[in-house]
């Protein structure tokens, strides 16, 4: 048997984080089934279109995950309008997650799931910081008619 060194040890450190790394920017384990876990706290969320304050990242692609889409969203004292046309499921991770419709304000705290149906015009909004992760369904939703 081959005697084990530092050297050794450290290569297989780097080849384990780089497969946990992945392409991506954050720990994403993949098991041969197709399940995959991903460590939520190491993802970076990425500035999404031209509003101030809302950040995102996709953390599945569509050919792990081709008919359900997920990721983790940011806002910092924001609010911004959208019209969803796919079905949504977000749990909140830490802050407070409002979701205006029709003047009504539906709050989420940390641990709370809110289910926006497909077709609501909203506003996602916090009157401070909120982190969550949202669940898609379809995954294409910009590419279904």
């Amino acid at each position: 048997m081959e005697k084990i060194n530092e050297a050794m040890v450290r290569e297989i450190v780097k080849k384990v984080l780089a497969e946990m790394m992945t392409a991506e920017d954050f720990i994403k384990e993949k098991d041969a089934s197709g399940i995959l876990k991903v460590k939520t706290d190491t993802v970076r969320c990425e500035p999404f279109s031209d509003t101030p304050g809302v950040y995102l990242k996709d953390i599945v692609s569509l050919e792990e995950a081709p008919r359900m889409g997920a990721g983790i969203m940011e806002l910092d004292r924001t609010s911004f309008e959208w019209t969803l046309t796919y079905d949504e499921y977000d749990m909140v991770i830490s802050g407070v997650l409002e979701i205006e419709i029709d003047g009504r304000i539906v709050t989420g705290y940390p641990g709370d799931i809110i289910y926006i149906p497909k077709g609501s015009h909203i506003h996602f909004q916090t009157p401070s910081r909120a982190r969550y992760a949202y669940f898609v369904y379809p995954a294409d939703w910009q590419n279904e008619a």
